[in-house]
């Protein structure tokens, strides 16, 4: 059962990916016509190379930037922890909200535990 879940996310992990390479194919081709109609078509692939380049360096940027570590209080709630843990590793953050709308669609009752857990985290604590 469980193989087969993860099979499924797989799969569709795959079907995003293939949809997210053909996106990035039509933009070229887009760059690529509309460079063409001023430039000769060398110059056109040349601008579209480096379009692409440098949209791909961004991306590596973003993914692997890193944020200094920020010393854990040890009275943040939860909901502060994790915001701040996703501000850290945003890829990681990413992952795992993909991973959490699936469990979700898989599970309902996983989003009213989830549900139960942050309104308990965001609640007042009692003063002692």
């Amino acid at each position: 059962m469980i193989l087969r879940r993860v099979i499924a996310l797989v799969a569709a992990l795959a079907a995003v990916a293939a949809a997210a390479a053909v996106c990035v194919v039509a933009a070229a081709f887009a760059l690529y016509a509309l460079a063409r109609s001023w430039l000769t078509p060398a110059c056109a692939a040349a601008v579209t190379a480096i379009a692409f380049a440098l949209l791909a360096a961004g991306v590596a940027a973003l993914a692997l930037r890193r944020v200094p570590a920020e010393p854990v209080e040890s009275d943040a709630n939860l909901v502060e922890r994790l915001t701040r843990l996703a501000g850290q590793h945003p890829v990681m953050a990413a992952m795992a909200a993909a991973v959490a709308v699936v469990v979700v669609i898989r599970n309902p009752a996983a989003l009213s535990a989830l549900i139960g857990v942050i309104t308990g985290a965001l609640a007042p604590k009692p003063e002692t």
